[in-house]
């Protein structure tokens, strides 16, 4: 027996906690699927209830979303944040590193991406969210894995919301699925969902292994992990980033990633925003040029060798 559930509540509030929970019995002469949607399909009017209606904007937290075998293998097959291909994210606003190249990829993962891919859960994900015609990014840019070190970090931020080399996409809604064993509270690294206004964060998840979760993403969703996290050496927090888009009649409005600066942050908040501003000018060449974000990573790469 297999039992899945998923929280709508922050895990730091669990006297505010809701939960759903339901079992399905596994042919044992099957494979179970990598994302049983057909009983996620069946809880779909409460969670498209809970998804639409959550703050600080539609969000929802699905705990045990993969099978489990799969999500503990995609966990153990993740490459080396030294692999070849890794994208190195490391200025002011973050630092992290991605791996969107589908031929660098496991075949464990690339075939899971698939599936989060299909016309079959994209047409789920419309359902959950309400925005008909979702389309996948195939060729992941800016997601894909997504892998940080310790004291590796991600500032507030609302996500760029054109593709870069499709005008004519609107970026609507983030899929993360954090693939973490034995992720402990003190290692930090909770995801952090912000008001519109940036006055205060109103929801933390920790990245446990198994859990996803999906949230539109508008000029004004501002979500990261600015604090610094704290696991420990030799060990990173690990995730799959998916973002889907629908395809506008009208060129949609073209606001590229935009960093934001805490009430807490002081003085920092002035670095910051200048290096929004060249993040800003580089996107911008890079969707007139039509080159990818490897480019960027060899250019902070070889900046770091100058300084050093």
């Amino acid at each position: 027996m297999i039992a899945r559930s998923h929280h709508i509540t922050d895990t730091t509030s669990p006297e505010i906690q809701t939960s759903l929970t339901a079992k399905r019995v596994e042919n044992t002469n099957t494979v179970p699927p990598v994302v049983d949607l057909k009983f996620w399909t069946e809880q779909l009017p409460e969670l498209s209830e809970t998804y639409q209606a959550a703050g600080p904007f539609p969000h929802i937290q699905l705990d045990d979303f993969l099978d489990s075998e799969t999500a503990l293998y995609a966990a153990e097959s993740f490459p080396d944040v030294e692999d070849a291909g890794w994208i190195h994210y490391v200025h002011l606003n973050e630092k992290k590193h991605g791996l969107n190249k589908r031929d660098l990829l496991p075949e464990s993962l690339s075939l899971l991406i698939d599936e989060l891919n299909s016309p079959e859960f994209c047409a789920f994900l419309s359902k959950l969210t309400g925005i008909p015609n979702l389309l996948p990014d195939d060729s992941m840019e800016g997601g894909g894995l997504h892998q940080s070190k310790r004291n590796g970090f991600l500032n507030v931020h609302a996500d760029f919301t054109v593709h870069p080399h499709q005008p004519h996409w609107r970026r609507r809604v983030n899929l993360l699925i954090y693939l973490n064993p034995d992720w402990k509270p003190e290692y930090r690294g909770e995801l952090e969902l912000w008001e519109r206004d940036m006055s205060r964060c109103s929801r933390r998840i920790l990245p446990l292994l198994n859990r996803a979760v999906i949230f539109n993403t508008d000029e004004d969703s501002y979500h990261g992990l600015p604090d610094p996290i704290q696991c420990p050496e030799g060990m990173t927090r690990k995730s799959i980033a998916l973002y889907y888009f629908t395809e506008e009649k009208e060129l949609p409005k073209k606001v590229w990633t935009n960093y934001r600066s805490r009430p807490t942050d002081g003085l920092k908040a002035a670095l910051f925003w200048l290096d929004k501003r060249v993040l800003w000018a580089y996107s911008t060449i890079k969707s007139k040029l039509g080159i990818d974000d490897s480019f960027v990573s060899k250019t902070l790469g070889w900046l770091s060798r100058k300084k050093s």
